[in-house]
């Protein structure tokens, strides 16, 4: 075909005539043609230029995230300020937030009022882990000033408040969240994919999709569970009605009665100051707490596996591994059940004994070592109903139309369900890795002197204290816990430490203009 340049304007002969002229330079062999694409030209439409994303364009809300984690794999649940040999699970589930564009982080935890429910050590697991903040929020009104509303206490998504409207020039430079659900979510952590987009005609957005969005960042070891939304003055950690633990145990060699009579005990307010890990930097003077349930059973599925069912309204620090390796000791026939109510009678007539039975007066706590982190897990973090109702994905229309039907979950069971899977097959390798070691080498266990069961070492027998996880620890002669070195009462323990260290942390502080942040001690 030919091509007629009768009507083409001087310049577009000139681009013609360079075309030409470049295309004869490439088919030249002195220049063989490149297997490189040619590069793509600048085009405003195809390369938008990057913007900033702007929080304050966007509405927020507040609103409580559940999620699991497995402990094991994180330096706990708490943000650090010091570095850690693994990252810490709230660290990970912020950045995630963070890549979400889901919290602002200049502003960091404190900007988005972050509160956890409980904390948890390193180790411990968590499979109803809860934090509530401010997040964004799909809502089409812009609004202003997050700071006021935490202060004033009103919902930025509530009617009343003053709506501020965009102008066309800001409408403009705005990242609207995109259609595929996932807000402005952008994998490759880049902004070349965000995009402006008109208002949808359909009317208002159904509210983001918080779980999909957080669970295709995080990693397997933490996932979101559900979200609910919750009034501006709701606390994670205070409209927390009770919380529950589960510790697994293997029952070989325990007597589980005589441990179910020691955890009954438990139940009611005490005072648990022998039955925790004393900290005189957190400044603890009220120890007293209330376990609301008890109970050891049967693992389903899991035949010679128990778990302590450990319910009450809050818990303090390493209490629940304390009060699990005392019931070890009770279960291996090293302790009575008594003791319990021994370690709980802080002062004289604080407990009554039961029939029969003599118990002393523990002012301080003994020595004794606290059960391993591996088999604990948060199980669940209760809130009223006018609190809190979890949702999955696309639950909550905010212009009040039916909810969505339910969807498959977004692959999270069936994640979750692979894990476990896996973790079976483990364990089946790991019961035939012992059976053959069955054939070579005979069972350790023994009966002391004592008439307790212990393990052969060397010519002898030695005392065994269970720790759980697998772990225990050799002792060449057992001291019963109420007849060893006591640590010093809580109250001379805090007053040395404000006395020495915590005053020349105070000198520190105030040097800085940093203010004093009471710690109650927190959760296991």
């Amino acid at each position: 075909m030919t091509t007629s340049y009768e009507n083409w304007s001087k310049e577009e002969l000139i681009a013609r005539l360079n075309l030409l002229e470049s295309q004869n330079r490439a088919r030249s062999p002195n220049n063989p043609p490149s297997s490189k694409p040619p590069k793509r030209t600048y085009s405003p439409l195809r390369n938008p230029p990057k913007r900033e994303f702007h929080f304050g364009s966007y509405a927020r809300r507040k609103i409580a995230l559940k999620f699991c984690y497995s402990g094991w794999e994180y330096n706990g649940l708490a943000f650090q300020s010091a570095p850690t040999p693994l990252p810490t699970v709230e660290s990970v589930l912020f950045d995630a937030l963070v890549k979400a564009r889901l919290i602002d982080p200049a502003a960091g935890p404190e900007g988005c009022d972050w509160e956890k429910c409980g904390r948890t050590d390193r180790g411990v697991s968590a499979a109803g882990q809860v934090i509530s903040l401010w997040v964004r929020s799909a809502k089409e009104d812009r609004i202003s000033g997050l700071e006021e509303d935490r202060k004033t206490g009103t919902d930025p998504g509530s009617e009343g408040l003053k709506q501020v409207s965009l102008s066309e020039e800001e409408d403009s430079s705005v990242v609207e969240p995109l259609d595929d659900g996932f807000g402005s979510l952008d994998i490759d952590d880049s902004e070349d994919n965000l995009v402006p987009r008109p208002p949808s005609p359909k009317g208002p957005r159904p509210e983001l999709d918080y779980v999909s969005i957080l669970n295709r960042i995080l990693p397997e070891t933490i996932r979101v569970l559900a979200w609910s939304p919750v009034a501006p003055t709701f606390s994670a950690r205070f409209a927390c009605k009770y919380r529950h633990y589960k510790y697994f145990f293997s029952s070989d060699h325990l007597d589980l009665t005589k441990m179910q009579d020691a955890a009954s005990r438990l139940l009611g307010e005490h005072d648990f100051r022998n039955l925790c890990k004393l900290d005189p930097g957190k400044q603890i003077t009220i120890f007293t707490r209330k376990v609301l349930h008890a109970e050891i059973v049967p693992v389903e599925d899991s035949p010679g596996t128990h778990v302590l069912n450990l319910i009450g309204t809050a818990f303090l620090y390493h209490q629940v591994r304390h009060i699990m390796a005392i019931l070890f000791l009770v279960g291996r026939g090293h302790e009575q059940p008594a003791v319990v109510n021994s370690l709980l009678n802080v002062s004289e007539g604080l407990e009554q004994p039961r029939e029969g039975e003599a118990i002393e007066v523990v002012s301080s706590k003994p020595e004794y070592q606290m059960a391993d982190a591996l088999p604990l897990m948060l199980w669940d973090c209760g809130y009223s109903e006018q609190d809190v109702h979890w949702l999955t994905d696309g639950y909550e229309p905010l212009d009040g139309k039916p909810a969505k039907p339910i969807e498959d979950g977004r692959g999270i069971y069936h994640l979750l369900y692979s894990i476990h899977a896996r973790s079976q097959v483990f364990s089946a390798l790991n019961l035939h890795f012992l059976k053959a070691a069955a054939a070579y080498f005979p069972a350790p266990w023994a009966t002391t002197s004592d008439g307790t069961l212990g393990v052969r070492v060397g010519g002898g027998v030695t005392a065994e204290v269970p720790l759980g996880g697998g772990t225990s620890r050799k002792l060449s002669q057992y001291v019963p816990v109420l007849q060893r070195k006591r640590l010093d009462p809580v109250e001379l323990a805090n007053e040395r430490w404000r006395n020495g260290k915590g005053f020349r942390r105070e000198q520190r502080k105030a040097a800085a203009g940093v203010g004093y942040e009471e710690d109650d001690g927190g959760d296991e």
